[in-house]
């Protein structure tokens, strides 16, 4: 059995399978950067394409890629936090189930050993990977890149629900943007 066939039996998953959901990643062999977000949106969830929304537009544009090149070149792998949509929240969707990452993710990434960058989207993938305390800010995060450079690039949700944030911190499209799309560049030079 393939790690996608793993995850629709795993009983973790019944829930989801028994609606005729798919485990939404992409786990390319010969991918470089890996993008590690919270967990697919609805609209992920159904159309079975990640990041294929205005978040997603947004993040090619901080990355300086285009469609072709994200979704077909092998280059580009995504591993959410969970698997599947989790449902709406007050302020947005529901956080991705504990447990999920700790039992899925060493299997899958072990899958892509090329990565050279990991990109960081939000705070669940964050506190996860980084480590970090629980009450420490994804601004504050964000700020400091450079501090978790080269293996890990932690950036904030490119969705328009965070335009305020990005309106109140300019120096995110100013300063971290530039560099991103540099290390990017880079890597997928090599």
């Amino acid at each position: 059995m393939s790690i996608f066939d793993d995850i629709l039996a795993d009983d973790l998953n019944k829930h989801f399978t028994n609606r005729g959901w798919y485990p939404i990643y992409s786990a390319p062999h010969q991918a470089k950067i890996l993008i590690i977000g919270q967990a697919p949106g609805m609209k992920a969830q159904t159309s079975g394409i990640m990041w294929h929304d205005q978040s997603g537009e947004r993040l090619r544009s901080w990355l300086g890629v285009d469609e072709n090149q994200f979704y077909h070149s092998g280059q580009f792998g995504v591993l959410p936090m969970d698997f599947y949509y989790p449902g709406k929240g007050k302020s947005g969707d529901l956080a991705p189930r504990k447990g999920i990452a700790d039992k899925w993710h060493p299997v899958i990434l072990q899958e892509m050993p090329n990565i050279q960058m990991t990109l960081l989207v939000g705070s669940f993938a964050q506190k996860y990977y980084l480590k970090l305390p629980r009450n420490i800010k994804t601004t504050e995060v964000v700020q400091h890149f450079d501090t978790y450079l080269p293996t890990f690039f932690p950036i904030v949700h490119p969705s328009p629900r965070n335009n305020i944030w990005l309106s109140r911190h300019p120096w995110f499209e100013k300063d971290v943007t530039p560099m991103l799309r540099a290390k990017v560049a880079s890597i997928l030079e090599q």
